[in-house]
């Protein structure tokens, strides 16, 4: 999905996607993004960006170019 994520010096965690920065985490929402992130790491990064499920998801596999 094109994220990535970078822990700073200052304990800050810097999220990016394709190379553009996203968001910046710093203080208790860092530490609890780092606990989170261990398990799916493309899909949390993707949740605390709020790139995540836009509500059109269902439309689009409706859509003719998207059935099989």
């Amino acid at each position: 999905m094109g994220f990535d994520f970078q822990v700073r010096a200052d304990g800050s965690v810097v999220i990016t996607h394709h190379g553009r920065q996203a968001t910046v985490l710093r203080g208790a929402r860092a530490a609890e993004f780092l606990e989170a992130v261990a398990s799916d790491p493309q899909g949390t990064m993707a949740r605390w960006t709020g790139n995540y499920k836009h509500g059109n998801e269902r439309a689009a596999k409706e859509h003719p170019r998207n059935r099989q």
